[in-house]
Formats: structure tokens, C-alpha cells, sequence
């Protein structure tokens, strides 16, 4: 996520630098680098929210033990590679 926040602030600089640099801005985020790098700031949004719910619930007390632990963080990354290919499917 560290580097998509770079690849936005200079985004947003060339884009409001001017009408040329706007137009440069929007044909890089309909080409393939742009494509990729949405498809991979999204997936590690996904997975941040997907642990940060199964944390949640570890600190409420469940899935403490190790094989609800290691089950949870499976199933986690499973619903990340359903979700990253559902949103890549609906980005490209």
C-alpha cells in the first residue's frame, strides 16, 4: 500500500499540473501498468480489512487455539484470492 500512495501523490501532481498532464494521468490508468496497479492497491486493501477482522475476533477471545488460528488465516486467504480476482475481473 506504501508504494500505491506513492504512485497517487505523483499522480495527483502531474494531473493538476495541467490539461496535458491530466490527459497523460488518464491514459496511464487505462493502460496495463495503471490496470495493475489498482488491481494491486484493491488486494492489499482486501487482504488489510479481511485481517483486520479475523484480529478482531482473536481479540474478542475466538480462534485462539492453533488449529482455529491456522484454519481462520486460510480461510482468510482464501476469501483474498476470490475477492482480488472478482474486483481484477471488474477493474480490467
Amino acid at each position: 500500500m506504501f508504494f500505491a500512495l506513492l504512485f497517487v501523490i505523483w499522480a495527483w501532481a502531474v494531473s493538476v499540473s495541467s490539461p496535458e498532464g491530466f490527459a497523460d494521468v488518464q491514459a496511464m490508468m487505462d493502460g496495463l501498468i495503471g490496470k495493475i496497479i489498482a488491481i494491486g492497491t484493491a488486494s492489499a486493501l482486501t487482504y488489510h480489512i479481511l485481517g483486520g477482522i479475523r484480529h478482531g475476533i482473536m481479540d474478542m477471545g475466538h480462534w485462539e487455539e492453533l488449529e482455529s488460528g491456522n484454519l481462520s488465516a486460510q480461510i482468510v486467504i482464501g476469501l483474498w484470492v476470490v475477492l482480488t480476482l472478482v474486483i481484477g475481473v471488474a477493474l480490467w
